[in-house]
């Protein structure tokens, strides 16, 4: 037993783990279901996809507001300008006079793809698995049960393929939408896509499995061109300055012809080989263990080109350790390990032993979570100092708000010129009411930093954190500091709305609303529900609850039938166009299903936004957003809420943690130090030896007693006598 106990322990990792160069994490309830970039739009499917693939660009790790960096692109360009006739246009040519952007995006040289069997050829160059049949792959599961595995150069060509992959019938293309609105002759494209597949399936059983390979080489497209080996050309429609963006994300890393052709073969996807679970790319790792909702290992790619860590950053990050690395090839970690986790306490539980470095990567809430624990607790507080836990704090890309629904007759625009001054006034009484500085410190697991427009920090023409940027309506400067405007002022335009004291005062009725809320009340949702109802009574409004499942209140919201409601919105590209254009007229939800949930319309609002779709960055554009944010702020179409906190939880021996909703590509810059993981690990999971001690005095007691028993019991005569011992 003193044997067994002595090699023990409470790790959940096998043997020496916590001594390798490894990263430990965990992922909740389900595996990642699509990891082919084509489909991934999910964010638990994040940690893998920006590890394995490498878009053209992505975004400086430590610097704020996002910059662009190049990634498989050997620079970050700027587009060349046509007119109608294809004749070159200047760099400020009007928005409106530029019929075609053109992107010549030069990639670098000497990128290598990960190994797999899809690029595997003999002698002669022929490929080894591209002719395989069901009854040779036998019980092949992984790309790593082939004997052999090989790897080509990255060129142009893939970034084609790629992009010609959004037009497929055969998975879920979920931007194919918005890059055809865009991309020449995309819209066309998969119209021939889609006859061609038909074609190439015709007579072939539904529910098979096996789809003959699409070869999306065959079919040229006029967007997106190979100019050379090294050279990939995109061709937009006018002036889209936002289409930089979308080549910082996975839609656009490269995909090889090869991969697809490989895993179109008969009998690969019953046996799970598929890009969605084996992904090829040529990022920092590659995934070498996929066990289906249990574990993921992704581990160094060999071929991975020199790739060294940022020297710059923002004030504050070389005293933080953040520059310390600067110079030296990533990706540090050889390593990175997912478990999953059913349940969040667990998690926690295993975090606070040491035995997670991280406990999610993509999920941004748990150091506000310990965060929270340290301030109402001393002695968790005192625990989680001595560990040295790293919970760093910032505000990202993302907000929350009530909106006002601009079809609604009450808070809504108003249907002449004296009922929309009286909504706008109603609006802004309300807005003045919802606290939100309170709600963050009544909420601080959900709470944020009080919004003042759409924008957040962290992308140009934001004016969020500085007086510049106060909304005049809901608040006021005072002695240097922001102080949120009286109800008094809130109540003086609810009387001038025509409702003093919250009675519509032509027939003296209570003023009752609605609020249309996205989940249902559950008791953890009914104390913010109850705070909501608050706000109102402060003005003496009536507000009614109406929550609903979110497919309900999906529903409510497409046809344009809610009144005030909760909603949010996490930016896909760090510019101020990603959040404006959720109150743009023609993204109406209920007249375009579009993102505009509130239904705003404001003929001087959309004009600029039409103006801001062409704008480059620069005192013009950041002119013309402090204009529209002037103009939201007055009319209060949202009570723009707040931008929530991110906030990650890290171990105090991973180093160079910044948190961000933006870069998802963040564990090749993490490093660990294995050395001080074991030693934590040993010093915060001591045995607790006196149960054994106790279980042991408890054995030799019992033995001792059946011992005496048994002697005692063989003194017994038949009458029932004990004899004597002799």
């Amino acid at each position: 037993m003193a044997l067994a106990l002595a090699g023990c322990n409470n790790s959940p990792h096998p043997g020496d783990a916590a001594a390798q160069n490894t990263l430990f994490s965990a992922f909740a309830e389900r595996s990642p279901k699509y990891l082919d970039p084509t489909a991934s739009y999910s964010n638990n499917e994040t940690p893998y996809t920006y590890q394995v693939y490498e878009p053209l660009y992505g975004y400086h790790y430590l610097k704020r507001p996002y910059e662009l960096i190049p990634r498989a692109a050997a620079a970050v360009v700027q587009p060349r300008y046509l007119d109608k006739n294809g004749h070159p246009l200047p760099q400020d040519a009007p928005g409106d006079a530029i019929a075609e952007s053109v992107y010549d995006v030069p990639i670098r040289k000497g990128i290598r793809f990960a190994p797999h069997p899809a690029f595997a050829t003999d002698a002669q160059g022929r490929y080894l698995y591209h002719r395989v049949t069901p009854e040779q792959l036998g019980d092949k599961r992984t790309p790593w049960d082939f004997e052999q595995r090989g790897t080509r150069e990255l060129t142009a060509e893939d970034f084609v393929y790629a992009l010609k992959r959004h037009a497929t019938p055969r998975i879920k293309a979920p931007v194919f939408g918005v890059f055809s609105e865009y991309v020449v002759g995309l819209k066309e494209y998969g119209e021939l896509i889609r006859a061609e597949d038909k074609k190439l399936r015709a007579g072939q059983d539904p529910s098979s499995l096996d789809n003959p390979f699409l070869d999306f080489r065959k079919y040229p497209l006029e967007g997106v061109q190979a100019v050379d080996r090294y050279t990939v050309r995109f061709r937009i429609k006018g002036k889209y300055p936002q289409w930089k963006y979308w080549l910082a994300m996975t839609f656009m890393a490269p995909v090889p012809w090869e991969a697809d052709a490989f895993y179109a073969q008969p009998g690969m996807a019953a046996r799970g080989l598929s890009l969605n679970v084996w992904p090829v790319g040529t990022g920092p790792y590659m995934m070498s263990v996929y066990e289906q909702d249990r574990r993921h290992v992704l581990v160094r790619n060999p071929h991975y080109r020199h790739d060294p860590y940022p020297c710059e950053g923002m004030p504050g990050d070389k005293e933080k350790g953040l520059l310390d690395d600067c110079g030296k090839p990533m990706p540090f970690i050889d390593k990175l390990v997912f478990t999953m986790e059913k349940e969040n306490v667990p998690v926690k539980a295993k975090f606070r032993q040491g035995y997670y470095d991280v406990p999610e990567v993509e999920r941004p809430e748990y150091g506000i979570e310990f965060a929270l624990e340290m301030r109402d607790s001393p002695a968790v507080e005192e625990e989680y100092k001595a560990k040295g836990f790293q919970l760093p704090r910032n505000v990202d890309l993302t907000n929350w708000y009530v909106g006002f629904n601009w079809l609604d007759p009450v808070v809504g625009k108003g249907d002449t010129p004296e009922r929309q001054v009286r909504n706008r006034k109603l609006r802004q009484a309300l807005s003045i009411a919802i606290d939100w500085e309170e709600y963050a410190r009544v909420f601080p697991r959900k709470g944020g930093e009080t919004a003042m427009s759409p924008l957040p920090a962290g992308m140009y023409g934001s004016r969020h954190g500085t007086l510049a940027g106060v909304n005049p309506v809901t608040h006021q400067v005072v002695d240097g500091q922001v102080v949120r405007r009286s109800l008094d002022e809130a109540r003086r335009l609810l009387a001038e709305a025509g409702y003093p004291n919250g009675r519509d005062a032509s027939s003296g009725q209570p003023l009752v609303l609605h609020y249309d809320y996205q989940r249902v009340p559950t008791p953890e949702l009914k104390s913010e529900l109850d705070w909501m109802v608050k706000q109102f009574a402060k003005l003496g409004v009536q507000l009614e609850i109406r929550a609903t499942d979110y497919n309900q209140f999906q529903d409510k919201v497409r046809k344009g039938v809610q009144q005030i409601f909760w909603w949010g919105w996490l930016a896909d590209y760090p510019d101020s166009e990603n959040f404006l254009f959720l109150l743009y007229g023609p993204n109406s939800k209920a007249k375009f299903d579009g993102e505009n949930t509130a239904n705003y319309v404001d003929p001087e609002y959309d004009k600029r936004y039409a103006q801001l779709r062409f704008m480059d960055d620069g005192p013009e554009k950041q002119k013309v957003i402090d204009e529209m944010s002037a103009i939201l702020q007055q009319d209060a179409p949202w009570t723009f809420g707040f931008f929530p906190y991110t906030s990650g939880a890290y171990q105090s021996w991973v180093h160079n943690a910044k948190p961000s909703m933006m870069i998802r590509d963040q564990l090749r810059y993490f490093r660990v130090d294995p050395e001080t993981r074991v030693a934590r690990q040993r010093e915060w999971n001591r045995p607790i030896w006196w149960p054994v001690a106790l279980l042991a005095l408890g054995g030799v007691w019992l033995v001792w007693r059946t011992r005496a028993s048994v002697r005692e019991r063989d003194r017994v005569t038949a009458r029932g006598e004990v004899l004597k011992e002799a």
